[in-house]
């Protein structure tokens, strides 16, 4: 087998390089919030689920994190006051975690923040259809990536980049990982 092709160690190194400053580029500008991207990410996660819970094990899905980091992440916004820990009704041996009134408070507060940063770092430069080539080669990759699907962000591969306003959040074809629009309308 030929080694990569320069076009080819170009792509990943600048995929490299992305992974990298993403996270800490949309870190700063949250920064005033008080909350990281992460943090962000795992709020936002509970407040589109139903009843603003979730399991630790799906959060952990649904926010592509290990269940070690998503824990210590929880615990930080445990004492914070954004998010609780309570026992799951249906399964005593699993705990879910509930977005607080403040950490519903938080969530909306830190939204436009970070609309404006992905907007401004990311979407602004991609051109009218780039959002959708971006999601269809990100989930070529995370489909090699997570084969089995236990990402959420990979579970369906029919999965909409951006789901239409009129998809219920309970709709079998809307993704999971994405924003249901109809659920946070309702809140």
């Amino acid at each position: 087998m030929d080694g990569l092709q320069r076009d080819e160690r170009v792509a990943i190194a600048r995929l490299h390089a992305l992974l990298e400053l993403l996270p800490t580029a949309l870190d700063r500008v949250l920064a005033p919030t008080g909350l990281t991207s992460f943090e962000f990410t795992l709020l936002e996660a509970l407040y589109e689920s139903d009843g603003g819970r979730l399991r630790l094990t799906a959060l952990a899905s649904r926010t592509n994190a290990t269940l070690p980091r998503l824990s210590r992440v929880v615990t930080a916004l445990e004492r914070k006051g954004l998010v609780a820990r309570v026992a799951c009704e249906e399964d005593a041996r699993a705990t879910n975690a509930v977005l607080t009134a403040t950490g519903e408070r938080s969530y909306h507060e830190s939204r436009p923040v970070y609309d404006g940063a992905v907007r401004h770092m990311i979407l602004d430069g991609l051109g009218e259809d780039g959002a959708s080539h971006l999601a269809e080669l990100t989930y070529a990759i995370l489909d090699r990536l997570d084969p089995d699907h236990h990402l959420a962000v990979t579970a369906d591969g029919a999965c909409p980049a951006d789901p239409a306003p009129d998809i219920p959040a309970h709709d079998t074809l809307a993704c999971p990982a994405d924003p249901a629009s109809s659920v946070a309308a309702t809140r």
